[in-house]
């Protein structure tokens, strides 16, 4: 099973032999019988999470202050391979949150469509071209700042069009769309629109077999935007690179990505860099990785000089560095070394120490998604506080995972004054794919 479930090919199903599961007939459903390669696919995707948090935003808003709540995320899709260049592809989900006492539109969105689109490709000796027209996922890299942000309980997905060309060792590919805006008033009530648009082109290369780099373009328009000190349409400029790869032992992924553009009649000047690399001693036993991560992302250094230095992270992962979902990627100094070890095939364990603090103190201390913690701005010093990160990783089978995480963040004095407290996080959850 592939997080994509859209990339997954069945056709191979087409000799009954090999169809030895119970359900295997529903992966496999033939269309026209002279042709393997037209068929339907049908699969669910469900996952439930069980969320427990004494001080949601470390205690700053007026919600109630030990939260415990079961998230769950069902998915039914039907896919549809015309012939070896034909695909229909189409999702449903029904996303709900028990319990909880503030609801987002990253928390529920009752029965909707979250994926629809048509696909095209076409092999030939110089390469592969492929196109897919309507709604569809994206995620770039780590997807640091393009993700289909699987952390939260409501995905996201996009109505585009996109297009790209593929060889042994390049890719290119564009876009031009419009994110999804989720709502939970009614079921299919989710919408894009020009308020919000994301266009780029992208190119990877692949070094060798073990290290790859890319490079992408894109523009971020929004209407009426907001940050602190401006405010207006916002047109951003995105330029990001990223090298990643393995060699002898060592692993890394190093992403930096540059903004100009205006906001309202503001300039913007805003960048962001992450990096993430470790040892793994393979020949010992459990195979433990030490590992280090490092985060930085600009704020805002003076609220009146026209600039605007805030840093914006576009489309992210949601839950990059905890899954407490405690640090927005803006204006952040961020530094967690690590240690990883497999016990058994199936089980990973994890141990991190998260380090944070503020780029600059003229700007906020900022929450997920990118919310400015109140009173944080332009006080305090630029210790934000530490967080203690455990994590369980078990593969039952091949369509059954589990996971369990922990978190315990101590607040500095700036987020003190700012009402905030220590807090304590922990989230248990199943998934299971067909």
């Amino acid at each position: 099973m592939k997080l994509d479930r859209s990339q997954e090919d069945w056709s191979p199903l087409a000799d009954p032999n090999l169809r030895t599961q119970p359900l295997d007939r529903l992966k496999y459903i033939p269309l026209f019988p002279f042709d393997p390669d037209s068929y339907i696919s049908l699969g669910v995707n469900i996952r439930e999470v069980f969320d427990v948090s004494d001080a949601p935003a470390f205690g700053t808003v007026a919600v109630n202050p030990e939260d415990s709540f079961l998230l769950q995320r069902a998915q039914f899709h039907i896919d549809v391979h015309l012939n070896e260049n034909w695909q229909l592809f189409t999702q449903f989900e029904d996303v709900r949150a028990f319990n909880k006492t503030a609801i987002g539109p990253n928390d529920a969105n009752r029965t909707d469509l979250r994926l629809a689109f048509v696909g095209y490709q076409q092999e030939t000796d110089a390469g592969t071209f492929r196109a897919r027209v309507g709604r569809q996922d994206f995620a770039f890299d780590l997807e640091r700042f393009v993700s289909t942000r699987d952390g939260p309980n409501v995905r996201q997905s996009f109505d585009a069009i996109w297009a790209g060309w593929e060889t042994d060792q390049w890719r290119f590919y564009g876009l031009v769309s419009q994110p999804v805006q989720y709502r939970d008033d009614r079921s299919f009530d989710d919408r894009s629109s020009s308020a919000l648009r994301f266009s780029g082109v992208r190119v990877e290369r692949q070094l060798s077999p073990t290290t790859e780099a890319s490079a992408y373009y894109a523009l971020y328009q929004r209407d009426d935007a907001g940050f602190l000190t401006a405010s207006g349409d916002e047109d951003r400029h995105v330029l990001n690179i990223r090298s990643a790869g393995t060699y002898a032992g060592f692993d890394w992924d190093a992403e930096a990505m540059g903004q100009i553009g205006q906001v309202g009649s503001a300039d913007i000047l805003a960048w962001g860099l992450g990096v993430r690399t470790g040892y793994t001693f393979e020949a010992a036993s459990m195979s433990p990785r030490i590992g280090l991560q490092f985060d930085l992302a600009s704020g805002d250094r003076k609220a009146d000089d026209g600039s605007l230095g805030t840093f914006n992270p576009l489309f992210p992962n949601g839950f990059y560095f905890s899954l407490g979902g405690h640090t927005g990627y803006t204006n952040l100094i961020h530094l967690k070394p690590s240690i990883t070890v497999k016990p058994t095939e199936a089980l990973t364990l994890m141990a991190g120490v998260g380090l944070l603090w503020r780029q600059t103190t003229d700007d906020a201390v900022y929450t997920l998604p990118s919310v400015p913690v109140a009173g944080t701005a332009g006080m305090g010093t630029s210790w934000t506080g530490s967080y203690l990160q455990l994590r369980a990783d078990y593969r039952f089978n091949p369509n059954l995972t589990g996971s369990l995480e922990a978190v315990h963040y101590q607040v500095g004095s700036t987020l003190q004054n700012a009402g905030g407290h220590d807090s304590n996080y922990f989230r248990a959850e199943m998934k299971y794919a067909w």
